[in-house]
């Protein structure tokens, strides 16, 4: 997400509408995690503004419609999936790789269906897949068959990482929430393409030694992975309202840093303003 209107003043500078979001997000970060498009698609211009507002080497990881995923559960899907496709093209260079988020009752039976799906889609694309049923994560013949069907296509799984939003103490309503449709399921740390695809769920405040467990792991993996040469995305969430994510990003890329040369973040919007400020003192 980038439209966090709790963020001017700390990651935006201070007072900064909804309307320059995106083009402040942009000058820090390098990809975003399209969620939205999962629940409504926007309209062409505003795709056009996406483009406009963001400098070519941006990445939009745009999810696939529920239409296609829920409702139509990958079949017969066609006509929704080019009309997805034709909206963004315009984004050109700015595509990262689309994402599919399978229902949890999405079980192996329905397997030749996902099968028969990725085969379809354009090969100058790349995609990542989320599956949240228990029955690709046996350990056994189920999660290797749909390990395979990803290395067929080079189509990478995405791991989405929740141990710190369920460790987390907090009561907090948006919490409880966020428990209830999240899934909370073992962590994989292979790739299976060359675009690694994880997402991580936490609680900043929780017991220490808890999150440096599960940021040290992923640091020492995302960094194994561009060693090999293969450009892994991470995007991080942060409980109860995503306030605190940017800075667990930025913790996050430090400690990548220390790893691989993936070089200095930017400065912040907020704190761009505030350098300008303490300059004209002067």
């Amino acid at each position: 997400m980038w439209a966090n209107k709790a963020w001017a003043g700390e990651l935006f500078s201070a007072g900064t509408r909804a309307p320059d979001f995106l083009r402040q997000y942009a000058s820090v970060f390098t990809t975003v995690e399209g969620n939205t498009t999962f629940y409504a698609l926007p309209k062409r211009d505003t795709v056009l503004r996406w483009r406009d507002e963001t400098p070519e080497s941006f990445r939009f990881c745009l999810k696939f419609p529920r239409t296609i995923t829920h409702d139509k559960r990958l079949l017969n899907a066609q006509a929704e999936t080019d009309y997805f496709f034709n909206l963004f093209a315009p984004l050109g260079a700015r595509l990262g790789p689309f994402f599919l988020q399978l229902r949890p009752t999405f079980g192996s039976a329905e397997m030749d269906s996902l099968e028969d799906f990725l085969s379809r889609l354009p090969r100058e694309h790349s995609y990542a897949v989320e599956v949240r049923s228990r029955e690709y994560f046996d350990e056994g013949r189920e999660e290797r068959a749909f390990v395979q069907i990803l290395q067929a296509y080079n189509v990478d799984r995405v791991t989405f990482d929740t141990r710190g939003l369920f460790a987390t103490q907090l009561t907090d309503a948006l919490v409880e929430e966020s428990k209830r449709k999240k899934p909370n399921m073992p962590v994989r740390f292979s790739a299976t393409g060359q675009h690694p695809f994880v997402r991580i769920s936490g609680d900043p405040f929780i017991d220490a030694d808890i999150n440096a467990s599960i940021y040290t792991r992923w640091a020492d993996v995302v960094a194994a992975w561009i060693r090999e040469g293969k450009t892994p995305y991470v995007f991080i969430h942060s409980a109860p309202d995503d306030f605190y994510a940017p800075q667990v990003a930025r913790r996050f890329h430090a400690m990548l840093a220390e790893r691989v040369p993936v070089g200095a973040m930017p400065s912040w919007p907020s704190e761009s303003e505030t350098q300008e400020e303490q300059m004209s003192l002067f």
